[in-house]
């Protein structure tokens, strides 16, 4: 009976958290790529990436647009599926080259980003995001 007590009081407060876990993940996001696009807010050991070097260029364009569109929660499920997809990319052809487990191969923060973000492709951004605002206005 507790648990069932637990789950309804903490079942209310999903959907913002579930925006704040959105929020964190879209900043950290696009801070990946403004770091490799601009050198902020550090500047990577080998500095910026140079304009349409690939993949790296590419990964940042593509980090900073998608990050602030799941940041501000913009077309999230969108975004996220090809963020996800570029975290998928990048384990695969930067990582698991070198071993087989993240662990040994340093793509555990690729695999978090790919999963967090193919959780949000069927759940979507929450009550505190420009979707949810859009849906409202379309349905009201």
């Amino acid at each position: 009976m507790a648990s069932t007590n637990l789950d309804t009081k903490l079942s209310q407060f999903a959907p913002v958290v579930l925006s704040a876990f959105r929020i964190v993940f879209g900043l950290l996001f696009t801070v990946h790529g403004t770091q490799k696009l601009f050198g902020f807010p550090t500047a990577m050991e080998s500095g910026t990436v140079p304009a349409g070097t690939w993949p790296y260029w590419y990964a940042g364009v593509i980090e900073l647009v998608l990050g602030l569109l799941i940041l501000t929660g913009l077309f999230t499920r969108i975004a996220a599926f090809v963020a996800s997809g570029e975290m998928a990319y990048a384990y695969f052809t930067a990582h698991q080259p070198k071993a087989l487990w993240p662990i040994d191969n340093g793509g555990e923060l690729t695999v978090l980003y790919c999963f967090a973000f193919f959780l949000l492709v069927f759940i979507g951004g929450g009550s505190i995001a420009l979707d949810s605002v859009l849906r409202k206005r379309r349905a009201g």
